[in-house]
């Protein structure tokens, strides 16, 4: 299978380099590309300095449409299958190819690293992993089904959830809209546990106000995708 890391980033000057570097020793069965988001510092001319593939986006689009320009470029390459692995370092590549793995051996459309099934490694802070907790807990009364990791972002797809992903994907926080998506429309999501890290460098662009609407927002737009996935099966 022909497999690409996408590696969304905005601002990670600090760690860009040093992501690339473990994905090229730890996922060697991986291409990857990064999405430089209109970074205001010197991630672009990083990637460009060091010979990164990277396509930088003229206009900050946000997590979502970074993500998705990722699934277009995957979908338009031919790649059979697309994983998100953030630029700020906290998702350890190691695990890839065991994600890729359980895609295959499972029949799974989706594969989430989760860092809550061992409880290992970098677990966010108290008040992210209430918010997590509940995103779980709405997810399981929507589809029936416990998703541990809900707001990971290190999530692998295969062909088919990629060119889904490809011509239509949420703007802003996408990962729990895009799960409850997947499970009410049939498909299978698997978790596989992994040990996540702090991030190398910066700060998280979630600040407390911005979680407020964030959960607000998100949980708004899982109850939506749940009746709309069950309409179009």
């Amino acid at each position: 299978m022909k497999k690409l890391i996408i590696i969304p980033a905005y601002n990670e000057a600090g760690s860009i380099q040093k992501t690339v570097e473990q994905i090229k020793k730890d996922a060697k069965g991986f291409d990857f590309v990064v999405i430089n988001d209109c970074s205001k510092d010197r991630t672009g001319e990083i990637c460009e300095a060091e010979h990164i593939p990277v396509i930088h986006l003229p206009v900050n689009l946000g997590i979502g449409g970074a993500v998705q320009t990722g699934y277009q470029y995957a979908l338009w390459h031919g790649y059979d299958v697309a994983v998100q692995v953030d630029g700020d370092g906290q998702h350890d590549p190691k695990y890839l190819e065991k994600m890729a793995e359980v895609l295959e051996a499972e029949g799974a459309d989706l594969v989430i690293g989760s860092r809550f099934l061992e409880k290992e490694g970098y677990l966010s802070s108290g008040v992210r992993r209430v918010g997590i907790r509940f995103f779980s807990l709405l997810i399981r009364f929507l589809t029936g089904q416990e998703i541990t990791d809900p707001t990971s972002g290190m999530r692998m797809v295969g062909r088919e959830v990629l060119e889904s992903f490809a011509k239509e994907y949420p703007t802003d926080y996408p990962e729990p809209e895009t799960v409850v998506k997947i499970l009410k429309s049939g498909k299978k999501v698997v978790e596989v546990p992994v040990r996540m890290r702090e991030r190398n460098a910066g700060v998280s662009s979630i600040s407390l106000s911005r979680s407020i609407y964030y959960m607000i927002k998100v949980s708004l737009a899982m109850v939506i995708a749940s009746f709309q996935s069950t309409g179009e099966r």
